[in-house]
């Protein structure tokens, strides 16, 4: 699934291709990818507007218009891809002989933004404004920006009974960490991922903050370097599993203390943690 630091990397990449473009029209191939909108109130809302900003909040991309916002949400497999224009988007996407799988796509007055998720748990929605938008009014403080203080952080965990993991999953407290960073995070401050967030003491609370800023810019860098390809169907970020320390890595030795990094279920999840080194 993507976390902050991939869609970051495909915000920062999309602003300077759409960013000043007009919406000429809406393509729905597959109307469950805008559920529980209609395919018909997306394009209604979203034709003929221009695209004023690119933004990202927490793991949504925010596009928005000079009446409304159009958000998108990856959710596990969600991809954007860029097409010169529409007569190729219409030449190549869901054809069953070399096609590209696409559901939704904007087409602008200057190259089409489609939207593509085979799994079909991808969204694209249209709104009045964010605040009309269910997702994004209960999120948290987003991980990269100047309000995710080690000071607030302390506030968060110390009003939370929830286990660590859960507590940096729940996107209501602190919006953009997925299992991955988690993981990478609480490894970096050597926190075991079921002591409880209220337990923590200042400086553990310290270290686990520098340590979510720290991962999450690393990764960051390695998004952007190369930058996503939104030309090619096949493509994602590469070299992530150069700084990974513990995610995926189950039965390989830890790379602070040399013990085997084990996987354990937590609330329906893979964890993976140093049980030698994480305390």
């Amino acid at each position: 699934m993507p976390e902050l630091p991939e869609v970051e990397a495909v915000v920062r990449t999309l602003r300077p291709l759409v960013q000043g473009r007009r919406i000429l029209c809406v393509h729905v191939f597959h109307p469950i990818a805008t559920k529980p909108q209609s395919a018909s109130h997306l394009a209604r809302h979203a034709q003929s507007r221009r695209i004023r900003t690119v933004d990202r909040q927490g793991k949504y991309v925010l596009l928005g218009l000079d009446s409304g916002l159009v958000t998108m949400h990856f959710k596990l497999d969600g991809q954007l891809l860029w097409f010169s224009s529409a007569k190729e988007l219409l030449r190549r996407a869901n054809h069953r002989d070399n096609g590209v799988h696409v559901d939704v796509a904007l087409e602008l007055d200057k190259g089409v933004l489609g939207f593509a998720d085979r799994r079909h748990f991808g969204r694209v929605h249209v709104w009045e404004s964010a605040d009309a938008c269910p997702g994004l009014r209960v999120l948290g403080i987003d991980a990269l920006s100047r309000e995710f203080t080690s000071a607030r952080f302390a506030e968060l965990l110390s009003a939370s009974n929830r286990l660590l993991k859960d507590f940096l999953l729940d996107q209501s407290r602190v919006t953009g960490i997925g299992n991955m960073y988690s993981c990478e995070s609480l490894w970096d401050a050597r926190l075991d991922p079921r002591r409880r967030a209220n337990t923590l003491k200042p400086q553990e609370s310290r270290h686990l903050h520098k340590a979510i800023v720290s991962v999450l810019a690393r990764a960051l860098e390695c998004c952007l370097h190369p930058a996503p390809d939104f030309r090619d169907p096949e493509w994602w970020f590469q070299g992530l599993e150069t700084i990974l320390r513990v995610y995926g890595r189950e039965g390989k030795s830890c790379r602070r203390c040399g013990e085997p990094i084990q996987r354990i279920a937590q609330s329906g999840r893979s964890t993976y943690c140093c049980k030698r080194c994480q305390k």
